[in-house]
Formats: structure tokens, sequence, C-alpha cells
């Protein structure tokens, strides 16, 4: 894989770049950095204050093209993501003005504020990298990805996203709070930010050194062995699988592609042409706890999906 030297090493320098401005998530950023080799969108959850903004403003730095913020409000409207048609008078015709959906890295905060209309309209976008408005369907630009974020404490004025909106990310990522250790790392890190000027920052990537990294990724080799144990894990939230009992609906055949897509990226960004088990073991809760829903025995005890991914990861092993 020496062809592909130039743009893993883009890649690492962006992972360093975006790591230096964070304090205790180099979790965060891999799983950014495999969505964003793997064509993908991220689902981040956490409490208010533990750098689910900073994580995506110091990723969209470091990326070609625009790139969009939506702050998601009750009473957010689908034309506010995708854009209008505005009458000229002048001329007697309408023109379309883009909305924020049209960029190459869109950050969707708080995306269960957003009423389901507005969810939907975001669902075309992330499925088929297009909008249709007005009866024409105009392309998104390339790369094009769609980081969104909820808060998990406040319920109060929120749409759940619904399952197929949910399917549509390739990675759902959890996060809590910081220790007493970190929280002093981020307590120097924002002193030493105000006091000094920042340092230097690295290049930002082309879009043909993403595409040629993508690529690169999709040819990362995953043996025989290694399907069979992703099917495995699938297929254990299916009728007859090992928590099949537990489960309402289970994980469809997308969450088969998307945890193998993850796996390639993630053996990629460590400098190998083929992917591990490790890879799946360590991806799986992130691909697959959100694509399906427990029962309701199940979350009458608290156990959600990660909970049930975990359960099969310990009956399915990968030999």
């Amino acid at each position: 894989m020496n062809d592909m030297r130039g743009e893993r090493e883009a890649i690492a320098g962006l992972r360093d770049q975006i790591g230096a401005g964070l304090v205790g998530h180099a979790r965060l950023v891999e799983r950014l950095l495999i969505a964003l080799l793997a064509g993908g969108h991220v689902l981040i959850e956490g409490p208010p204050g533990v750098a689910k903004t900073r994580a995506v403003t110091l990723l969209a730095a470091h990326l070609p093209g625009d790139h969009a913020r939506i702050q998601c409000t009750p009473d957010l409207l689908p034309s506010d993501l995708t854009g209008t048609q505005v009458f000229r008078p002048e001329t007697g015709s309408f023109d379309f003005i883009p909305g924020p959906v049209f960029h190459s890295l869109v950050l969707v905060d708080e995306i269960n504020r957003a009423p389901p209309k507005v969810q939907s309209a975001l669902l075309e976008a992330m499925a088929e990298r297009q909008v249709t408005t007005g009866g024409v369907t105009r392309a998104l630009p390339d790369p094009f990805m769609v980081v969104a974020t909820q808060n998990p404490i406040e319920h109060e004025g929120t749409f759940p996203l619904p399952e197929a909106q949910l399917d549509r990310f390739l990675l759902h990522l959890s996060l809590s709070l910081p220790d007493a250790a970190t929280e002093r790392e981020i307590l120097d890190l924002v002193e030493a930010e105000a006091l000094a000027p920042a340092p230097p920052t690295v290049a930002p990537l082309t879009g043909a050194q993403i595409r040629a990294a993508r690529a690169g990724v999709a040819r990362v080799h995953l043996a025989p062995v290694l399907k069979d144990y992703i099917i495995r894990l699938v297929t254990a939230t299916r009728p007859g699988g090992a928590v099949a009992g537990e489960v309402e609906h289970a994980v469809s055949p997308r969450g088969t592609l998307a945890l193998a897509a993850a796996v390639r990226a993630r053996a990629w960004l460590n400098g190998r042409d083929h992917g591990l088990p490790e890879d799946a073991e360590d991806l799986a809760a992130d691909a697959l706890s959100h694509r399906l829903v427990p029962s309701w025995a199940a979350a009458s005890e608290g156990r959600g999906g990660r909970d049930l991914i975990a359960a099969a990861q310990a009956e399915v092993k990968p030999w």
C-alpha cells in the first residue's frame, strides 16, 4: 500500500491536528475519520459540554469545500435545510437558493429538536447524496458528510429519530463526562489557547486526496472468516440468534455493509491492507447498536442497543 503513503500521511496529520485541540477524545477523532473515509455519516450523542461541536468544527477546518452548521429548533422548516425558490420580478422566473445542506460537511446540532418533516428532508440528502425541490433533483457536493449531535438528557420539545433515519448513520457514538484528570487537562488546554496564539495548522485535505484515500479503503481485503464473523454478529439479533429474544426489530443488511465498511476504513487508518477481527470487535457497538430496537422486556430492564450488541459479542466469537 505504498501508493497510499501520501494520503495516509495527510490523514495522519489531520488526526494529530484535531487531537491536539481535544482532550480524551482519541476514539471520537478516529470514528470521525473512519466515517469520512467510508463515505458515511455520524451521530454523536452526549451531554452538553463534552466537545461534540468542537470536534466537528476542528474537522471542518481541515476539509475541502464549504461547511455549514444547522442549529435545530422545533420551528425549523425543510426549506431551511434544502433551500427555497425565490421569485425574481425582473425576469419573471424563480431562482433556487441552495440551503445549508449544499455543503461538504454539515453539522446538524441537536438533530432531535428538529420536527419530523425536517428530519425527512435530511433523509434523502444522507441516503442519496441529492436533494429534490420543486420537482428538480440537485446533486450534493463530493465529498458530502453529515455529522449530527443530540443531547440524551433533555426530552422536552424533542422528536426522537425514527429507525429509518438512524439507519442512515454509519456510526452512532456515545460520549460521557470526563474524569477528574481529563477535566484538568481540558482546563489547561483552554487556558493555554486563551494565552497563546494558535499553532500552525496542516494544509487542508483536497477532494482528490479524500477520493484517493476512499479508493484505497475500498481495496482493503476482508478474509472470508472475517466476513462470516461480521454476518454472525448481525444475525445474532435475528430470529434464532443469541440475543433475538431481547430484540423487537433486528439489524438489517445495511448494518452488515456499514460494519464491513468501517472495518476497512479502520484497517486503512492503521496502515494495513486487510481487516482484522479486532477491528470488527471494536466497531460493532458503534456500527450496529442504533440499528436495532430492544424488546419491551429488555427496555424495561434498562438494556439498550449497546447492551444487546455486547451480549451478542460475548456469544459470537471470531473463530
